[in-house]
């Protein structure tokens, strides 16, 4: 029978701002195991609200107890998964996000996001989350439903590559901020390391495809994921799908090349669950693929496609 795992959220068992094969993992598990985080929103001290009670004291003890590295983002250390090898697949089934704190932020902060030259009167809100309704209420009195999600959900970067920043999304995963990849959501992350080298974070309520301002809520989450390894899969970039859609991904610098790649990749996909050629898949791409973007604020963009299963 599957084990069930959990790291708790303990300076110790946190990384912030850097992705690194060589980080010690957190626990090592089989393949099929259930591993069960609890994740710090991104961000640091400046971001807590000016009531200081409201900081939760686990919140307080990773901004003041992990070094900091490149990147914003808070991750549990790695999960090492039995039997994992470089050019394998992990699975990632999402079975839960949840709220956990009653509170979140939204930023708007120098140079940063999609307008930065056009926003420059920076500035931190603190929407309340009503954890029982499961919504949160803004400053100016709007109330917005919670829909949440883990904004970094990777693997380690190949160890060539070094140490590499949690904020840039790249072939490994990490920062993502795909508001579609929430429980009852498959990803598959292509494997450059053995063991895979798991990790989680970036807790957020709510965002919007593109999070144009640079932040989503940003908030405490907890959450479990199902970590599977895959032998009989290749892949090169992330992949994902629902119960009723395939999700092509894809991540650069240059908009137009990320959405090549998503639809390169739905493309290549369609080809290898049916029967049709690569002119029939790209036709029903054009058809039936919904072509989105992502977000457009953590270096390399993301659009991901969204196509229906029942097409097939």
């Amino acid at each position: 029978m599957p084990t069930e795992h959990a790291i708790p959220a303990t300076p110790d068992m946190l990384v912030w701002g850097t992705l690194a094969a060589a980080t010690p993992p957190a626990l090592t598990v089989e393949s099929g195991d259930v591993v069960s985080i609890v994740a710090m929103p991104a961000g640091s001290a400046v971001s807590f609200p000016p009531d200081a009670a409201l900081v939760p004291a686990e919140y307080r003890a990773a901004v003041e107890g992990v070094p900091q590295g490149p990147g914003a983002h808070f991750v549990n250390r790695p999960v090492f998964v039995r039997g994992a090898e470089r050019g394998d697949v992990l699975q990632v089934d999402i079975l839960s996000a949840e709220p956990w704190m009653d509170w979140g932020f939204v930023s708007v902060m120098p140079l940063l996001g999609t307008l930065p030259e056009e926003f420059t009167e920076y500035e931190t809100i603190h929407p309340r989350i009503d954890l029982q309704r499961g919504t949160c209420r803004l400053p100016w009195g709007m109330e917005l439903p919670l829909d949440p999600f883990f904004g970094v959900i990777g693997v380690a970067p190949p160890p060539e590559w070094g140490a590499c920043t949690t904020n840039v999304p790249r072939a490994f995963g990490g920062n993502m901020d795909n508001k579609e990849l929430k429980p009852g959501t498959t990803l598959y992350l292509p494997v450059f390391n053995e063991g895979a080298l798991f990790y989680a974070g970036d807790g957020h309520g709510v965002q919007g495809d593109g999070e144009v301002c640079i932040t989503a809520l940003e908030t405490g989450l907890k959450g479990s994921f199902r970590l599977t390894v895959r032998k009989d899969l290749s892949l090169k970039m992330p992949f994902a799908e629902t119960a009723t859609h395939l999700m092509s991904i894809g991540l650069d610098e240059d908009l137009d090349d990320a959405a090549k790649q998503a639809v390169r990749e739905m493309v290549r996909e369609i080809c290898a669950r049916t029967n049709l050629s690569r002119n029939q898949a790209y036709m029903l791409c054009s058809l039936i693929g919904d072509l989105r973007i992502t977000q457009t604020v953590d270096g390399n963009k993301g659009v991901h496609m969204m196509l229906a299963k029942q097409y097939l």
